[in-house]
């Protein structure tokens, strides 16, 4: 299962954990699986995070590959001009 690494705010709805296991074989997948199991995490992923998985930056593209052993880090999305 793929590794998603969560920044230090959002691992308090995901029961403290840094990092949760989900069956994903994209990004987008990944995602809701990670709601999922996590409900409170919703609002964050809906106003929008930033993936890297496997060191490679995702910008806005949920059906990009996630595999089994990849590792995914969620970013906070930085706004601003």
């Amino acid at each position: 299962m793929a590794k998603v690494h969560l920044w230090s705010s959002l691992r308090r709805f995901a029961d403290g954990q840094e990092v949760v296991e989900v069956e994903a074989a994209t990004v987008g997948q990944a995602l809701d699986a990670l709601v999922k199991a996590h409900p409170g995490l919703e609002p964050a992923v809906k106003a929008g995070v930033s993936v890297a998985v496997d060191g490679e930056v995702i910008a806005n593209n949920r059906a990009a590959a996630v595999a089994p052993d990849s590792e995914v880090y969620l970013l906070q999305r930085l706004k601003g001009g």
